[in-house]
Formats: C-alpha cells, sequence, structure tokens
C-alpha cells in the first residue's frame, strides 16, 4: 500500500494558529466588508426604481433610501455571523420602511413591481465575496 504524507510550512501553520484565536475580531470585519457591497448595490438600485414609470409625479420624499443600512455582524443561536442590510423602521407618518420596501419590490393592486433587492443580491454576490476575500487576506497579513 502505497503511503503520501505532506508537510505544512512552519509559517503557514504559525498564521493559521493565530487566526483560531482571532476568529471573532476577524469574522465580523470580514463580513461587514462584503456588506458594504451588498449595501451599494441596494442603495443604487433602490435610487434608480423610486420614482421610475410612475402615473403622476413622484412624491419620493428620500426617506426610504435614508433609512436604509447595514447592521454590524452578530453572532445569530446557532453560532453563525451575520450582517443585513435592511431598512430602519417607522417612519415620522407611522408607516414601516420595510412595508413601503416591500411594496416597492413586489407592487401591489394598481403598482407594479419595481424589484430592487432580488437583483442588487444578484448584483453583489461575487463583488462581495471578493471584497470579503481581499479583508480577509489583509486581516491575515496583519497577524
Amino acid at each position: 500500500m502505497a503511503k503520501v504524507s505532506f508537510s505544512m510550512p512552519d509559517d503557514f501553520l504559525r498564521k493559521v494558529s493565530a487566526l483560531g484565536e482571532k476568529t471573532d475580531e476577524i469574522i465580523p470585519r470580514v463580513l461587514e466588508a462584503g456588506g458594504e457591497v451588498a449595501l451599494e448595490k441596494v442603495h443604487d438600485n433602490l435610487e434608480s426604481v423610486i420614482g421610475r414609470d410612475t402615473k403622476s409625479p413622484s412624491r419620493s420624499t428620500g426617506e426610504l433610501e435614508s433609512a436604509l443600512g447595514l447592521s454590524p455582524a452578530r453572532m445569530d443561536k446557532n453560532g453563525n455571523f451575520n450582517v443585513k442590510v435592511g431598512f430602519s423602521e417607522l417612519r415620522p407618518d407611522g408607516e414601516s420602511n420595510a412595508k413601503i420596501a416591500n411594496i416597492l419590490e413586489y407592487g401591489k393592486h394598481g403598482q407594479p413591481p419595481k424589484p430592487f433587492l432580488k437583483s442588487a443580491k444578484t448584483q453583489a454576490r461575487k463583488p462581495g465575496i471578493e471584497a470579503m476575500k481581499e479583508k480577509l487576506d489583509e486581516e491575515i497579513k496583519k497577524i
């Protein structure tokens, strides 16, 4: 029977062990780098659909755009870190920003849908992954 063994370089092993101790510090920064890319895409798409193809002049106040944001990276109950792109709640008129965004995304009776979230998710996937890879490499080099 043939036998093969690999030996990892000592420098690589030191970095991996140091990374193991600092994982909880590094992962949130890496995820937030990817979240920033997604946030930018959502904002650009939202900006492009607001007021577009309306029968009457747009009554947009800019509140929905200003309510868009990125949550800090948090650990969920399963031990996974997450960041979320979304809208802060409640407008001055008492309506929910999430409700307004949902109506804009999926439409309602008499208002056609103007999807901006789904397309942003698709557009941000590869650039977001690349941004996270770059941030991870940057963090590893600091070790």
